[in-house]
Parts: structure tokens; sequence; C-alpha cells
């Protein structure tokens, strides 16, 4: 299912793997399942729940810039190490406190933790990749390593109800455990060759904000790109966390169902993430993220007119229009950041965005929920983001051509102009530059 040849340098080999031991051991939260369950049984009511979804999305929005500037600053692995050791302490935190407090600090420290990791190991790949001369197999080890971190989902999840029953805390100490195997990984990650040599320009964090919004208003195609991404994020993240449950729940699913169905999106999800290359040469980068964000939409308002098992269905696909989306849509960001020096917060700027729109829509969920209003909550949502994308579309095009315009005088103005003249290499530097032009020329076609 994930068969990918690695890049054939031994160092970016080690590299890769030690990302994708990171990724799969930092994601893998046992508890997501079954953690609106849980917090009911310990006496929290839907309002308490919700509202300490939204106070999490806000905190996120908090240390993004924060967390994004420190990464840019020093380095990206000791932001990686320090989201896994908070992640550690986050997962205890239930064991030992199971109450509204308790949980609202869980989440607290779980918003610190991701926001640590967030900008920082998409950066730190990407990076390590193109100054190792790899930089062309990003999509793809990108991909590979968002299936991998899902696989263990894929087998913990069904059984994760049964776990609960067996031990209520069982899924928050077991996630503690496969923290702190990520902290290893990423103590072991080795530095990006070269070096990250850190400018006056870089070298305070206020100068470090300003650098990232001139980069940021330099570029309307990035910026464009980066609110296409909040819509998609807010999708996968409302439907897979909050939404999840409610919506089986409204099917009559039982609890002990919930872990097998979000594992049967996980498969579904990874396959999608280990192949997203297919898509995307069929209708490109741009075109396969903003059709996958309407299916996903689509997908939610499809709900409310499904049963049990037509909805499970639908929700598999949603699950591989995500796995798709993901990859292409952080290579297009990447690709369209003009500035390298602020790659984490730029990446940290749009993740603020995402979990504002999240700490809203999470707000508005709890209120439909008390209400008895799901149903109208799911169309809603479809409807909404079915109009913001072909805003978003025209608004594309019109980023598009006025870039063509601007570049359509300059390549005129080279066109016209007389060619320099070549002047004439002795025969042995004329054979070994028509050589270089066809190593040149196999290399593309290779690419």
């Amino acid at each position: 299912m994930l068969g990918f040849r690695l890049p054939a340098k031994p160092a970016v080999q080690r590299a890769v793997r030690l990302t994708y031991g990171f990724q799969f051991f930092f994601g893998l939260l046992l508890w997501v399942p079954i953690f609106y369950q849980y917090q009911k049984l310990v006496g929290l009511s839907d309002g308490e729940i919700f509202g300490i979804q939204s106070i999490y999305y806000v905190v996120f929005c908090l240390l993004e810039i924060p967390t994004g500037l420190i990464a840019d600053r020093f380095d990206y692995r000791v932001s990686l190490a320090a989201g896994a050791g908070v992640l550690v302490a986050a997962n205890l935190v239930p064991v030992f406190l199971g109450s509204y407090t308790g949980f609202l600090l869980h989440f607290v420290l779980i918003a610190l933790a991701r926001s640590l990791v967030s900008g920082a190991q998409s950066a730190y790949l990407y990076e390590y990749l193109h100054a190792s001369g790899a930089g062309e197999h990003y999509l793809r080890v990108e991909g590979v390593g968002r299936a991998y971190s899902l696989v263990g989902k894929i087998v913990y999840w069904p059984v994760i109800g049964l776990l609960m029953s067996w031990n209520l805390p069982s899924p928050y100490w077991l996630t503690a455990v496969n923290a702190a195997v990520a902290l290893a990984f990423a103590l072991k990650l080795p530095a990006i060759p070269g070096g990250r040599r850190v400018t006056d320009k870089t070298a305070s964090l206020v100068a470090g904000v300003s650098g990232a919004l001139s980069a940021l208003r330099s570029s309307r195609w990035l910026v464009v790109l980066m609110v296409q991404g909040i819509a998609m994020f807010t999708l996968v993240r409302i439907c897979q966390v909050n939404l999840f449950q409610p919506i089986l729940e409204s099917k009559t699913l039982s609890v002990n169902w919930y872990g097998a169905v979000l594992a049967a999106m996980t498969v579904f999800e990874a396959l999608g993430a280990a192949r997203p290359h297919r898509l995307r040469r069929a209708i490109g980068p741009v075109g396969t993220v903003f059709t996958l964000t309407v299916v996903m939409a689509l997908c939610l308002g499809g709900i409310v007119f499904l049963g049990s098992f037509p909805t499970v269905v639908v929700l598999c696909v949603f699950a591989v229009a995500t796995g798709i989306s993901f990859p292409v849509q952080k290579q297009l960001l990447n690709d369209s950041i003009p500035d390298s020096r602020y790659r984490a917060t730029l990446l940290s700027m749009e993740s603020i965005v995402d979990r504002a729109v999240c700490a809203l829509v999470a707000v508005a969920l709890g209120a439909y929920l008390a209400a008895g209003q799901l149903d109208e909550f799911l169309l809603l949502t479809a409807v909404v983001t079915c109009v913001v994308m072909a805003l978003l579309a025209v608004l594309l095009l019109a980023v598009r051509k006025h870039r063509s315009d601007r570049r359509a005088p300059a390549a005129r103005l080279h066109a016209q102009a007389p060619a320099p003249e070549v002047p004439t290499l002795p025969p042995l530097a004329a054979e070994r530059r028509g050589h270089g032009s066809e190593l040149r020329q196999a290399e593309e076609l290779h690419n």
C-alpha cells in the first residue's frame, strides 16, 4: 500500500525514516474516537466539552506565531522535540485530573505541543530534502509520511472502546507512551545540510514577524492558497474530531463501533495520502485541492439524508479526499513561500487562521447540538463551503491572469532584445559544453 522508493542517498533515507517515525508516534492520539464519551462519563456537559474545544483553538492561535518564530530562529528539530515532550505531559493530565479543569489543561497543552510541531515538521522535511538535492521527492515523502502516521490508528482505534471499558484512562496512558517514542525520534533527526544561517533580518523575533508579513504581502497567490487551506482544514478537523461522534450517535451506532468506523476511515485516508500524485497529475495541484474541498463539503451535506451504513461509506469517501489533498496542499504552500527564512512562521500563520475559524465553528456546533439541529449544521457547512470555494476560484483566476499580464511585457522585451554575441569556444570546451547540456536534458526527462 505504501510502497515508495526512498531517495538514493543513505543520509537522506535515514532522515526520511526518522521523520516517518516521528509523524507515526506523535500523531497516534488514541483517545480521539472516545474523548467525547469519556468526558461525558466523568461528568462534563456538551457546553463544557465544546467550550473546551473552542478554547483549544484560541490558544492554538495565540501560540502559533511565537512557536513558528522560535523554529525559524533556532532549529526545527528543537521545536519538534519540545512539542513531543509537551505532548507526553498533556496526555498524563486526564489520568490524574479527570475534571473540567483537567481537560482544559490537557487541551491547552495539546495546543502548545501541536503548535510547536505544525510548521516546524513540514518546514524541516522540505528544507532538508532541498538542501540534500532531493527536493523533487517532497510530495511523495510528505504523503507517505502522513499515510504511515495513520497506520497505527488503523490498528488501535477499533479496540480503543474495549480498552476504555477495561481501564478507563488507558487511551491516555498509551498516547503518552507514543509521545515519548516520538521525542526519541526527534532527538535523532540530523541537521539540515549546510546549516540554516540566521541573518540580521531574522535575528530578532519582532523582525521575524515583520519579515514574514512582508513576504506574505508580496504574494497574493500565497494568500489565496492559505485561505483555501483554511476551508479544507476546517472541514477535516470538524468532521474527524468534533462532528464524528455526534454523527454516529445520530445514526444510532453503538459507541463500541466508533473506533472501527474511524479505523476504516483512516485506512482510506492512508490510501489517498500514499498516492497523492495521481490526481495531481490529472488536474493539477490547484485543481486537486479545490475539487477535493468541494467533495468533502458535499459528503457532509449528503450525510443528512443517509442511514447508518451509507453514512460510513460517505465518511470513507471524505477520508480518501482528505488523504490526497493534505500532501498536495502542503507542497503548494511550501513552493509558494517567497522567502525560506520565514517558512515555519508563514506556515504557522496559516494554522492560526485555521484554528481561529475552527474555534468559531466549534462554538456554533455546540449551539446547534444543544438545540438538536445537527442536520441543519451539516447542510449549512456544505453550502457555505461550496460558495466560498466558488468565490476563491474566481479570485484565483484573477490573480493568475494578473501574474501572466505582468510577465508578458517582460517576455516581449526579452524577445526583442538583440542576442548577445557568444565567443567561439575551443573544440574541447565546446564538446564539454554540449555534453553538459545533454546531461541536463537527460536529468530533466528523468525528473
